[in-house]
């Protein structure tokens, strides 16, 4: 596929007409994804013969050769050009923004005194106008408060500091209440941040007032830690650079992510105690947090009325009712932020529980109205919802049952469909990064299928204990 990646690397050199432009991408990664669509074609009549066997590999390769396609043929920048797909009579449905709005950063922090400098320098450092940053400490006791009144004295930030540990979305609500920002956005304590990442997130939004939410692309800040840095780093750039590529043509970017999450005010003020006082299984949850936030923005049109009268008491909805609309959600692709990333297997498992602990909550809260949000977003979003929930079922029936019951054949084929996929998605970062790191990432796909497939029940069975730290250790 050499040739075909030299072909796609001339998007750069692309004609300036849109419409010539969006033709040419679309037909020049058609011819890079031709192999896999020979290989699909090729697989499609012996489906009926083993559906069980075979259409598990093949629904995943099919879908992430039209998330490739969608990526790469669709995607435009909404920090750098005018959108091509929006909805009618935008201007009627939702309000501009302020050529230069007001822009309040969110942090917040507990027991990071080792990394915690770092980061808010790189918020200070923006160069995106008119910013207030906010920091609040959620009652560290390792040394964090004495680092954070250092920095205040030196940079142009407010710290507020919690008598007692309230938990990351309380604690950020509790920094929001002193927000005047138009646009609201939010960091996490381990990553640094380009100069210019958050100012293109709020370019976007007054380019395009229907974004209710832009991400901006995250990678691993420490890359070179380990062998299992390498493999996430690599991973993460497919999950932006594709997989909220993808979701963004359709503007509903399910998870606007941590590293560089950034709202309009109107599009998520009103649900703030909501996000704070999320409760799951008759308990408090308390991750979930981007994921989450950014489903009350897709969901408001269908959830948000009910939202504010349960909370119809709280300040956040008392002061200023915001009409609920059908915002869209976003990514920034040029706004780049490096994140921590778990060094050590024993975090990056930690991790990894979190965060199906969050799929598993915003499958219940957003599945219910994902469906109205259009047959892309929808087949995208629930396409994604049964990979992970079949995962599990596929580890054991292909690592388990399979090697039991004397079929090993079958184990070696579905490690190599999982080792394929892996090399497909390398090839995507080979495209956009030269070199020899994309050969990490089929390390991903395989640590995926035989480890973190098992996470999934672990994380259901373990649902109800909640606590939150940002350490990669």
């Amino acid at each position: 596929m050499t040739t075909d990646h030299r072909a796609l690397r001339l998007h750069r050199a692309l004609p300036a007409d849109d419409g010539v432009r969006h033709a040419l991408r679309r037909l020049l990664t058609l011819v890079a994804l031709l192999p896999l669509l020979v290989l699909l074609a090729g697989q499609a009549p012996r489906l009926p013969g083993g559906p069980l066997v075979l259409g598990y590999g093949f629904l995943v390769l099919a879908v992430t050769t039209a998330m490739l396609f969608i990526a790469y043929g669709h995607y435009d920048d909404p920090a750098t050009r005018t959108l091509r797909r929006r909805p009618r009579r935008v201007t009627e449905r939702f309000p501009p923004l302020p050529p230069r709005p007001r822009v309040t950063f969110l942090l917040a922090v507990r027991d990071e005194r080792d990394h915690i400098e770092a980061c808010v320098r790189s918020m200070a450092a923006s160069d995106c106008p008119r910013l207030d940053i906010v920091v609040v400490d959620d009652a560290s006791t390792d040394g964090t408060p004495e680092v954070l009144r250092a920095l205040a004295a030196e940079l142009p930030i407010r710290v507020l500091y919690l008598d007692r540990n309230v938990g990351k979305k309380r604690a950020l609500v509790r920094a929001a209440a002193c927000a005047e920002g138009d646009v609201l956005a939010f960091t996490d304590s381990d990553c640094l941040l380009a100069p210019d990442a958050l100012r293109r997130c709020v370019d976007a939004l007054v380019r395009h007032p229907e974004l209710g939410a832009v991400s901006g692309h995250a990678r691993a800040l420490n890359a070179d830690a380990s062998l299992l840095a390498r493999v996430q780093d690599v991973w993460y750039e497919g999950q932006f650079r594709v997989a909220k590529g993808a979701e963004s043509v359709f503007g509903c970017v399910t998870c606007v992510s941590g590293p560089l999450a950034v709202f309009r005010r109107d599009a998520v003020w009103n649900y703030l105690p909501a996000w704070a006082e999320d409760r799951f299984l008759g308990r408090d949850f308390r991750f979930a947090t981007d994921r989450q936030l950014t489903a009350y923005v897709l969901g408001q049109f269908r959830v948000g009325r009910r939202l504010k009268e349960r909370h119809a008491d709280s300040p956040f909805v008392r002061g200023t009712d915001h009409p609920e609309r059908r915002w869209r959600t976003g990514y920034v692709r040029s706004a780049e932020v490096r994140t921590t990333v778990p060094a050590r297997a024993r975090p990056f498992l930690r991790q990894q529980i979190r965060w199906k602990k969050s799929f598993i909550r915003n499958v219940f809260f957003s599945g219910a109205f994902m469906w109205r949000r259009g047959p892309g977003a929808a087949a995208l979003y629930y396409g994604h919802v049964v990979w992970v929930l079949a995962a599990p079922a596929m580890a054991v029936r292909h690592l388990v049952w399979a090697p039991a019951a004397g079929l090993w054949a079958l184990t070696v084929l579905y490690l190599a469909g999982v080792a394929l996929k892996g090399v497909v998605w390398g090839l995507a970062f080979r495209l956009d990064h030269p070199g020899t790191r994309w050969r990490y990432r089929p390390l991903m796909s395989l640590l995926s299928a035989t480890v973190l497939a098992w996470l999934l029940p672990w994380s259901l069975l373990t649902i109800r204990r909640a606590t939150w730290s940002r350490s990669a250790a």
